[in-house]
C-alpha cells in the first residue's frame, strides 16, 4: 500500500515549509530568461527550475497549459520534468484543473494520477463544477494509490465570483465544495497524518466573507489543506499568510510563480530562499 498523500505533504511541510513552486514557462518569462518560445527553450527552462527548486522546496506545481501549447513535444518535456522530479522527495501537483463524468474521468486519472501515469505526480488540480459527487470514483481511486487532488473552490479571478458565491439552501457554491471536502477527508483521515488527503484551491487575494467561506479563517479543527495561488505578483504577501489564512495558515500551500522565476537562470536560488523566509515570518504572525 503507498503512502498517503496527506502524509508525505505533512513531511514536507517539516522539511521544507509550506512554499510551493509554480512552474509556469510563457512566452514572455522564457524571453526574459533569454531563451526562445521554443520546445528547446522550454526543456532548458524546465530543467534549470527543478534544479534550482530541489533541497530548497517541497512542493512544485507546473501549469499544464504552458507546456500543453507546444503540443506532443511540450507533454514529452512535461513527462520528463514529471519524471526527474519523481527521483526527488518533492511533491508534484499538476495544474490541469480537470474534471468530467464517467469514464472520460477515469481516462484522466489513467493519465495522472495512476500506478502507470505517463505524468507521474502527486496530486492532481481538479474542477468540481459538472457535480461534486462526479468526483466520487476519482477520489476513491486516489486513495487507493496514494494521491492527492486539489478541487477548485474559491478563486480569486472576478470572473468566478459569482458562481462561486451563489446560493444553495443559504450555503454558497464555495462553501458547499468546502464542506464536502472537509466530511471526505475526515471519513478518510490518515490515522497518522494531520491533514486530508483532498485539499480546496482558495485564492490568496481572495475576501472570503464576500463568498461564504469565513470558516477557513476562524475553525481551527479544519484538516482540509488549501493550495493557495496568487502570492507574490499577483498581489497576496507571503508575510502576511497567518494574517490572510487565520487559523488555517498551518494548512497552506503557499504558491508563488513570477515573483520568483523573473529572477532568471542565476538568481532563481537567491530568490527562492528569500520566499521560504518570508513565509516563515508570515506564518509567526497573525
Amino acid at each position: 500500500m503507498p503512502s498517503s498523500f496527506s502524509s508525505r505533504l505533512v513531511r514536507n511541510f517539516e522539511r521544507y515549509g509550506q512554499l510551493c513552486l509554480g512552474i509556469d514557462p510563457h512566452a514572455s518569462l522564457l524571453d526574459d530568461w533569454g531563451l526562445e518560445d521554443s520546445v528547446d527553450g522550454l526543456r532548458t527552462f524546465s530543467n534549470r527550475v527543478l534544479e534550482a527548486a530541489i533541497g530548497r522546496v517541497g512542493i512544485i506545481k507546473p501549469q499544464v497549459s504552458f507546456f500543453e501549447r507546444f503540443g506532443s513535444k511540450g507533454f514529452a518535456v512535461l513527462e520528463e520534468l514529471a519524471t526527474a522530479a519523481n527521483q526527488t522527495d518533492m511533491l508534484v501537483i499538476m495544474d490541469a484543473k480537470r474534471g468530467d463524468i464517467g469514464s472520460t474521468m477515469d481516462g484522466y486519472f489513467d493519465a495522472w494520477l495512476s500506478r502507470t501515469a505517463p505524468f507521474v505526480c502527486d496530486a492532481l488540480t481538479i474542477s468540481p463544477y459538472l457535480g461534486f459527487d462526479s468526483l466520487s470514483n476519482v477520489m476513491a481511486s486516489a486513495l487507493e494509490n496514494g494521491k492527492g487532488l486539489f478541487v477548485l473552490a474559491a478563486t480569486s479571478n472576478p470572473e468566478g465570483k459569482s458562481l462561486q458565491k451563489a446560493d444553495i439552501n443559504g450555503v454558497s457554491i464555495a462553501a458547499d465544495i468546502l464542506n464536502r471536502l472537509e466530511d471526505t477527508n475526515r471519513v478518510n483521515l490518515d490515522p497518522n497524518g494531520s491533514l486530508g488527503n483532498f485539499g480546496a484551491v482558495v485564492g490568496a487575494t481572495l475576501n472570503f466573507q464576500s463568498v461564504g467561506i469565513g470558516q477557513i479563517y476562524e475553525d481551527k479543527t479544519m484538516v482540509t489543506p488549501l493550495l493557495a495561488p496568487g502570492f507574490g505578483a499577483q498581489g497576496a504577501s507571503l508575510n502576511q499568510c497567518a494574517e490572510l489564512f487565520g487559523a488555517a495558515s498551518k494548512r497552506v500551500i503557499a504558491s508563488v510563480s513570477r515573483s520568483v522565476l523573473s529572477a532568471g537562470a542565476t538568481g532563481i536560488e537567491n530568490a527562492i530562499e528569500s520566499a521560504n523566509n518570508e513565509l516563515a515570518i508570515g506564518l509567526t504572525r497573525g
